[in-house]
């Protein structure tokens, strides 16, 4: 097994950019307990990853996801793109307005206020957010979520 170090190295030195799509048939590399630092006898259980416009509301609509990462990979960017996203149809005033992009998972909570809508004859069409990594920390941990992301939602990997 390689560590994920390694294999994001493999991935950043042959394609600078990459994408996640719920489109794409190829699933991403699996990573046994062991790899994340856990010993292989301990059972290890996940709980599914999420995202969240709103704190508490989970977004069912799986967006694309598109990977740059810096020659060095000390940074790098995830841009998220959800197509008709389900927040609008259940925002309302009890429930808050969207403050940003969170990202839920076992290890906690990674968030972005980079969100921006775009809208078509005044009705709400699609949504992007921006997360930016700027450490190499920042990246292995990104990439630990979406992992559990992607295997939760039926994600696959397409280097460019």
């Amino acid at each position: 097994m390689q560590s994920i170090a390694k294999m994001q190295t493999k991935i950043s030195a042959k394609a600078p950019s990459a994408t996640l799509s719920s489109r794409q048939g190829v699933k991403l590399p699996k990573y046994s307990a062991g790899a994340r630092g856990f010993s292989r006898k301990s059972q290890v259980v996940f709980d599914d990853a999420s995202l969240q416009f709103i704190k508490g509301v989970n977004e069912t609509c799986v967006p694309d996801v598109k990977l740059t990462r810096s020659r060095t990979g000390t940074t790098g960017t995830a841009t998220f793109s959800f197509e008709q996203p389900s927040v609008f149809e259940a925002q309302d005033e009890a429930m808050g307005e969207i403050t940003g992009l969170f990202m839920i998972d076992d290890e906690g909570e990674l968030s972005t206020t980079d969100v921006t809508a775009k809208f078509i004859n005044g009705k709400p069409s699609r949504v992007e957010a921006r997360y930016v990594m700027r450490t190499s920390f920042d990246w292995e941990r990104f990439m630990r979520f979406m992992e559990r992301y992607a295997e939760d939602n039926g994600l696959g990997f397409q280097g460019k």
